[in-house]
């Protein structure tokens, strides 16, 4: 199994460099490359994964100078990747690295699609405040009720997949909306989507890229429910 992890990256200097080694470590027994995809990182998270790309021929830089923002740069990845099976999580140690045996064993046992949830028996979310996890809940359930029961956490971020979905299946939309968008659509076409349970943790240091206040969880959750109402709609 020749597995692509995506990672996109923008001033996470303190945490990438131990999430590629975990990483590495994690799935050290499959064909691997790590593809960090970095929006020129003014805090030189770019200049610490070339320093990998040097001593590990499995860690893999784009820098990116001329465009940014998170789908794009995972659609950079997927694009970019050689892997059979091709995963993405985010980059500040929230999604423990060690979950990715968890994805890679439901792909070994039939799924097109796993996706680490936190909404599924045995997943958590312990990162966000009450307010966070309160709205993120009611968009899931949302989404779930509007779109398709089988799923819980439309918004994970946390994925594996086989390539063939991706060559029928581009990535749109931004920041967790692409999540909505891609999870709907795979399964429209018959993919056999699964969920695995993770805890989502703290990131270990820098500042959250996600809402860091009320108004910012009502603007997020609103570009969310105009998704899932496009969809529906559809």
């Amino acid at each position: 199994m020749y597995i692509s992890i995506v990672l996109p990256t923008f001033d996470e200097r303190d945490n990438i460099t131990s999430l590629i080694d975990r990483t590495l470590v994690t799935l050290n027994n499959y064909d691997l490359e790590i593809i960090v995809v970095d929006d020129d990182s003014p805090d030189g998270t770019w200049q610490l994964v070339q320093e990998k790309e040097k001593i590990d021929s499995r860690v893999r830089l784009i820098r990116r100078v001329d465009e940014n923002g998170l789908t794009s740069a995972i659609q950079r990845g997927i694009t970019e990747s050689k892997g059979t099976y091709i995963g993405w999580m985010d980059c500040d140690l929230s999604m423990p690295p060690e979950d990715w045996a968890k994805l890679v064993k439901a792909i070994e046992n039939g799924a097109d699609m796993v996706i680490g949830s936190r909404y599924v028996s045995d997943g958590a979310d312990v990162a966000h405040s009450l307010t966070g996890r309160t709205l993120s809940r009611v968009i899931n359930l949302g989404a779930s009720l509007l779109l398709d029961w089988g799923i819980k956490d439309y918004t994970s971020g946390f994925i594996l997949a086989h390539r063939k979905i991706f060559e029928q299946i581009t990535l749109r939309g931004d920041y967790g909306e692409y999540c909505i968008d891609l999870l709907y659509r795979t399964k429209r076409a018959n993919f056999m989507v699964q969920e695995v349970p993770y805890t989502c943790v703290p990131r270990e240091s820098g500042e959250s890229k996600t809402a860091t206040n009320v108004w910012g969880y009502i603007t997020r959750g609103v570009n969310y429910v105009k998704t899932v109402s496009r969809l529906r709609l559809s």
